[in-house]
């Protein structure tokens, strides 16, 4: 019998499991939806676990969040002793379905194991766990949010004492231990029982004031009458941002302020658009109708657990443009050090991604600041600032990547869409006192620097299949090398470790012409992403370029 069918009955029968789990997979017929839920545990990684919820050893559900919780704990408790027990770890949940219930069963397993728990009791953004980690000094912290993801999906985030996600040789750690947990064996502490012992305890308004307060130190100076002249439409997409994202716009005196109302309301299935995620031009769609009825500069949005961003603005014709995240980063940057430039150091650097476009880095050295390039995910950036906070050998300005997140300041680690949103207003006034739109202040910089096309790729192939064809394209692409095209002049493979970098499954193709293209594996979604970056004075001829590195990758993808 095959391996996959063994699981799928044990748990279909087996008492450890309650009714509608069992009821739930009793209804199944579909083999290949079998096979899909039972042919591996759902992976934990260095971006922490993520799946479509249901029942099953590949969904997220309520036994593998006890299950990760068991494994995480025991970490925690090798590496820091009874100091674990002392410092405790933070548990917080964004607003999707189940969220609230998982991050209460990852507090009340931590319980269980020893471990306090400090849990929320609202709805919490990415970033604000980040902070929490870092306000209270606790060992490591949680916040069970699947991002951008659909609404069938929900995730478990882990980070550790300095409140960054696990960087690679901690998850493997992690890891470890929770192949070595048996799902049946995890138990929950009572919550009633956990409370009366001091284990469990609740946090949530006083710890959204501190972090309000963190995000608005990192204002800059703006006379009052530039940021009330701004109008902006904001749409929190059902999710975490809309209390601190609000507060923040609001306090910082940007009065013109209008919030989608369908969008404002705290809803995991997210009923306005098809995928919650800001950095797509159709989940921002309402906030941008919105914008033209009530005449906008701006409009702006974040996800469910308020990390990424969305931004379109209106140009001089009355229309609106959407913008993509290396272009809002890249504003972003511009205006920063534009304000900024007599605060510089010698030592000023940014940080940003292998898969971000060029374009910010060459702002950067504009201003005489060092770009250090890392892997893709935030957690990679918060290690860099973490390294630099211990050394002084460098001051990071600016942290950012390519999928629509950036940090400004060092109160986190994580991508904050309330500090981003809160400068692309503050730059979205200071260009409109100077009578320049976004729209324009986007084409200033692409006569500053040149024309930069940057795009990406999705690749979807869900299932066993999937995984199995998303492995085959960058095994195939290693056979052929710089052979894919002539015009290729180098390969960088990061699968070794290059760089000093940490090993990971991302190969990078640069041109005779100056662009370049890079392809990885999601960690989170049955996903390969091609990213391409494409520098010339001519958006004409960039656009041809694109097209053919495209069909490059396609005729790949098409042989497999």
């Amino acid at each position: 019998m095959a391996d996959y069918r063994e699981k799928f009955e044990f748990w279909k029968n087996d008492s450890f499991f309650d009714e509608q789990t069992r009821a739930e997979l009793a209804a199944l017929t579909d083999e290949k939806e079998i096979e899909d839920r039972f042919y591996r545990d759902l992976e934990f990684g260095t971006g922490g676990a993520r799946g479509v919820m249901g029942a099953g050893t590949n969904r997220f559900n309520s036994y593998n969040v006890r299950r990760i919780s068991t494994g995480f704990a025991a970490y925690l408790l090798k590496t820091f002793g009874e100091d674990a027990k002392k410092r405790g770890v933070a548990v917080a949940y964004d607003t999707r379905n189940n969220s609230k219930e998982y991050a209460r069963q990852t507090a009340l397993t931590m319980c269980a194991c020893g471990i306090p728990a400090y849990l929320y009791t609202i709805t919490c953004p990415t970033p604000m766990l980040s902070f929490t980690v870092r306000q209270l000094r606790c060992c490591g912290g949680v916040i069970i949010t699947a991002s951008h993801n659909t609404k069938q999906y929900n995730g478990y985030k882990a980070y550790d004492e300095t409140g960054c996600q696990l960087y690679p040789y901690t998850a493997d750690a992690v890891i470890a231990e929770v192949d070595k947990v048996d799902i049946t064996k995890t138990v929950i502490m009572d919550e009633a029982e956990a409370a009366a012992k001091g284990l469990l305890k609740y946090i949530g308004d006083e710890m959204m004031d501190k972090y309000v307060e963190a995000v608005k130190a990192q204002a800059n100076p703006l006379p009052a009458e530039q940021k009330a002249a701004l109008k902006v439409v904001y749409t929190p997409l059902h999710g975490a941002g809309l209390v601190p994202v609000t507060r923040v716009l609001k306090e910082s005196g940007f009065s013109g302020l209008t919030v989608v109302p369908e969008q404002a309301v705290q809803d995991g299935n997210f009923p306005t658009v098809t995928s919650p995620n800001p950095g797509d031009e159709s989940a921002m769609q309402m906030a941008m109708d919105l914008a033209r009825k009530t005449g906008a500069d701006v409009a702006l949005g974040s996800d469910p657990d308020a990390d990424r961003i969305g931004m379109a603005a209106m140009d001089k014709d009355g229309k609106f443009m959407f913008f993509s995240g290396n272009q809002i980063c890249a504003m972003i940057l511009e205006y920063l050090l534009t304000i900024r430039k007599d605060r510089l150091k010698p030592n000023s650097c940014i940080i940003t991604t292998v898969v971000t476009s060029e374009m910010g880095s060459d702002i950067a050295r504009a201003y005489g600041l060092s770009v250090d390039e890392v892997l893709t995910g935030f957690k990679f950036i918060g290690a860099v600032m973490n390294k630099y906070e211990k050394t002084g050998e460098k001051v990071v300005e600016f942290g950012y990547e390519e999928s629509n997140g950036c940090l400004i300041g060092d109160y986190v680690r994580d991508k904050d869409s309330a500090a981003a949103i809160m400068m692309m207003c503050e730059m979205a006034a200071y260009y409109k006192a100077n009578g320049m739109t976004l729209c324009d202040a986007l084409e200033a910089l692409y006569k500053k620097y040149g024309y930069y096309l940057d795009h990406l790729d999705n690749y979807v192939f869900p299932g066993k299949e999937g995984a199995e064809k998303i492995a085959s394209i960058n095994r195939k692409l290693r056979s052929i090398g710089t052979a894919l095209s002539p015009d290729i002049v180098r390969m960088k493979d990061f699968e070794k470790g290059v760089d000093g970098l940490p090993p990971s499954d991302v190969l990078k193709y640069w041109f005779k012409d100056g662009s370049w293209l890079a392809i990885r594996p999601s960690g989170t979604e049955p996903k390969t992403k091609v990213y391409y970056c494409i520098h010339d004075n001519n958006k004409a001829v960039a656009e041809e370029l694109l097209k053919k590195r495209q069909a490059l990758i396609n005729s790949v993808i098409d042989s497999l």
